[in-house]
């Protein structure tokens, strides 16, 4: 029904499938039904069917990124232009770009290989985090909570990216394999954390 596209039962609905996944991550069974009750604010009215316009992956993206009390903001800039200044955008970017640093390592002749990296020490206390923050978002039944991780390791991963292959003619070493395997395992988390909020991590953007 109209109301249930653009109100409350669709905002409910997006974010208590988001809530028990984060919990079964964690090992609850509970069915979504019977979750702690959860107060929910609607879409507004203006904003209309968000899905029709925005998508729905980025319908999500706006729904769970704000508290659940607090009512949803829509913005064609930070959902529809595929560009960088929209966070939904720089985390499937940059889960599409840790993809393709693996194709093109493949190409010169190299594959991702554990190892020390000492020249990315924010994207490493990201990864250490991460297990923290889905606590923390399960236990407060709080998605808002990943969502804000996953774009500060997106932004860490975009800005790692130009270290990760050999430049000009240097030849790949153990230290751009282990760079490789770090962004390659940022990837597969930030693939992780858009699946818990029910989206999905395109290999290409």
């Amino acid at each position: 029904a109209p109301a249930d596209a653009s109100g409350l039962g669709l905002r409910e609905r997006v974010v208590r499938r988001s809530v028990q996944r984060l919990l079964y991550v964690h090992g609850a069974t509970t069915a979504p039904e019977h979750l702690p009750d959860v107060p929910v604010a609607p879409v507004a009215r203006r904003d209309g069917d968000v899905v029709a316009r925005y998508g729905a992956d980025a319908a999500s993206w706006a729904m769970l990124a704000t508290p659940a009390r607090e009512t949803p903001s829509f913005s064609d800039e930070q959902l529809l232009v595929q560009s960088e200044a929209g966070e939904f955008f720089r985390v499937r970017y940059a889960h599409a770009r840790s993809r393709a640093l693996v194709r093109n390592a493949e190409q010169l002749g190299f594959r991702p290989e554990a190892g020390e990296v000492d020249d990315a020490a924010a994207l490493l206390r990201l990864l250490a985090d991460h297990p923290l923050v889905l606590e923390a978002a399960a236990h407060h039944r709080a998605p808002e909570r990943l969502t804000r991780h996953l774009v500060e390791l997106a932004d860490a991963l975009l800005d790692f990216q130009y270290r990760v292959l050999p430049q000009g003619d240097e030849k790949p070493s153990a230290a751009h394999r282990a760079r490789l395997a770090l962004a390659e395992a940022a990837g597969t988390v930030l693939a992780g954390g858009l699946a818990l909020l029910g989206m999905d991590a395109p290999e290409r953007l």
